[in-house]
């Protein structure tokens, strides 16, 4: 099996297995539990979590907000709706400037205006490689409670059903404003779990990665080296870069929720694993071949067939672990993809 190759990475998947809707209680998803040194797999409940870890480890989150930043408006001159996707802020420039996904992309071109609502509208003001438009935003009152009241949640394309709360889109430890997409792995805690994760001993520590629609698009080249990823915005505190270099220096573990963490972890970690501080862009691509530094265990949903989220956890579970333990899941019949099941990698 050529391990470079996209197409080595690709399973079958009933269309019906993709979940439409989360789960009735966060916690209440399944749980594949899976030994990357043995390959052997148990099917646990989410909220048994907890049995896996352990005084002295850390759990590592990604606090980002998903933003409404789906909005939809008319442009002036032009019949039809016009579909506009916030991807991410552009502090270069003065005024609320983001690149954006717009559709159809021949209704905003350079200089088309676009209503969105009696306090919101957008010029846009360049046109990027990718057919990335970039929009000043005019309004009225406060951008982000604009966006509240009349944007929707960016559900990635397989989700066709419409989400009753929007909550259910956010991790309950959501902070900073940002994401065109949740980092799905942390969906299934609730306050009440990670309180029990603390009682035992567990340290939480934050960190940051702003998750961009690129997160969904397909790898194109079959050889991996000629993928080039989207850029992302991380952020890795001094006093969270202290914190985790202090669990394994005591011999703890680093447990990170999500490809998000596990991708802000290892942009963020030297050669001798080390964590610094850091803020700023990565596009690191983590696949079979690309050592990891920092991470000891990983908390994740399913992923899509040849996507670069795959191909992560192949690098760390080992490729013929993580395709048993998808085939398994197919069998089992879990959930899968963002408002799917889980899975424990240790």
């Amino acid at each position: 099996m050529d391990l470079l190759k996209r197409s080595s990475y690709f399973y079958e998947l009933p269309p019906e297995l993709i979940a439409q809707t989360p789960s009735e209680k966060r916690d209440h998803s399944r749980l594949l539990c899976l030994n990357k040194e043995t390959g052997e797999i148990e099917h646990k409940c989410f909220y048994d979590i907890i049995d896996h870890l352990n005084e002295g480890d850390c759990l590592v989150i990604n606090d980002t907000r998903v933003i409404p930043a789906r909005l939809f408006g008319r442009a002036v001159g032009r019949e039809g709706e016009i579909e506009t996707v916030l991807l991410s802020r552009e502090e270069s420039l003065e005024g609320e400037c983001w690149k954006c996904l717009t559709r159809p992309g021949k209704k905003t071109k350079e200089g088309a205006k676009i209503i969105y609502s009696d306090e919101l509208s957008g010029t846009v003001i360049g046109v990027l490689e990718g057919g990335i438009r970039v929009i000043r935003f005019e309004y009225e009152g406060v951008f982000t409670e604009i966006l509240d009241r009349i944007g929707l949640m960016p559900l990635p394309p397989y989700i066709t059903e419409k989400l009753a709360d929007k909550q259910r889109y956010q991790t309950v430890y959501a902070k900073t404003d940002g994401s065109a997409a949740a980092p799905t792995a942390g969906l299934h805690f609730t306050p009440e779990l990670l309180k029990r994760v603390e009682e035992k001993g567990v340290e939480i520590v934050r960190v940051l990665l702003h998750v961009g629609l690129g997160t969904f698009r397909p790898v194109k080249e079959d050889d991996l080296t000629g993928h080039v990823m989207h850029s992302e915005y991380i952020k890795v505190t001094p006093e969270a870069a202290e914190r985790i270099n202090a669990v394994h220096a005591r011999g703890g573990r680093v447990i990170a929720v999500g490809t998000t963490s596990v991708r802000t972890l290892e942009s963020a970690t030297d050669e001798n694993g080390i964590v610094h501080a850091f803020e700023g862009d990565t596009s690191i691509f983590i696949y079979p071949g690309v050592k990891m530094r920092c991470v000891d265990a990983i908390i994740t949903n399913f992923h899509l067939p040849e996507s670069t989220l795959i191909m992560l956890v192949c690098s760390f579970a080992g490729y013929e672990n993580t395709m048993k333990a998808y085939r398994e899941a197919v069998e089992q019949r879990y959930r899968f993809f963002s408002f799917g099941d889980a899975m424990l990698i240790e």
